[in-house]
């Protein structure tokens, strides 16, 4: 889900080995995919030895699983800084998607593109990893949700007739979602432009 906020987990301390681990395979898998990345090359790049590794994963799957989890912690992180912020409801909704924008243009790094990565390739291969993406973006969606209701209740996001806040954040989300990939595959910013462009008038910009 999107990446649209960088959740990358830099500052972990590289002494707590599942963190490191979930730190390396992070920007390994959010950069090259999670197929293409091999036990081994987590490995060597972690410089862990491989019994360490199954002391905290019981497969290659379930360490996928546990990076996803721990993106979406940050990730749920960061969107309670941009709530934090005192500015109105629209503001938020703006920033948010403005980071958005900005972090997917020029193609697609390990602090930008994990959920737009992993959502197509491990779908359909693990139910587990699903799962836990269908959570992450189910709880963005509902952050979103919030800000809607509360720039409803605050007159700064105009309210369209017959669509609910919850349908509004899913219909935002899953076009930023499939603008990312499309301007993954196209190597172009035009679809986040476009996105971009119907959002913020959605929003009364």
């Amino acid at each position: 889900m999107s990446d649209t906020i960088s959740a990358t987990p830099v500052n972990i301390a590289t002494t707590d080995t599942r963190a490191h681990l979930l730190a390396t395979g992070y920007q390994l898998i959010a950069k090259k995919g999670f197929t293409a990345v091999g036990l081994k090359q987590i490995l060597d790049t972690a410089g862990v030895p491989k019994g360490s590794f199954y002391h905290y994963f019981a497969s290659k799957e379930a360490f996928g699983e546990a990076i996803i989890n721990h993106y979406f912690t940050l990730y749920k992180t960061r969107l309670e800084t941009i709530d934090a912020e005192e500015v109105s409801a629209q503001q938020k909704l703006y920033n948010y998607f403005q980071n958005w924008y900005d972090t997917q243009q020029n193609g697609c790094d390990h602090e930008k593109c994990l959920v737009v990565k992993l959502s197509a390739e491990v779908a359909d291969m693990s139910e587990p990893m699903r799962k836990v993406l269908d959570a992450g973006y189910k709880q963005t969606t509902s952050w979103l949700a919030e800000q809607i209701k509360a720039g409803w209740a605050d007159n700064s996001v105009p309210r369209h007739e017959n669509i609910s806040a919850e349908s509004m954040a899913k219909r935002w989300y899953f076009a930023w979602l499939g603008a990312s990939l499309i301007a993954k595959i196209s190597q172009t910013n035009t679809p986040l432009a476009e996105v971009w462009q119907m959002t913020t008038i959605e929003m009364g910009r």
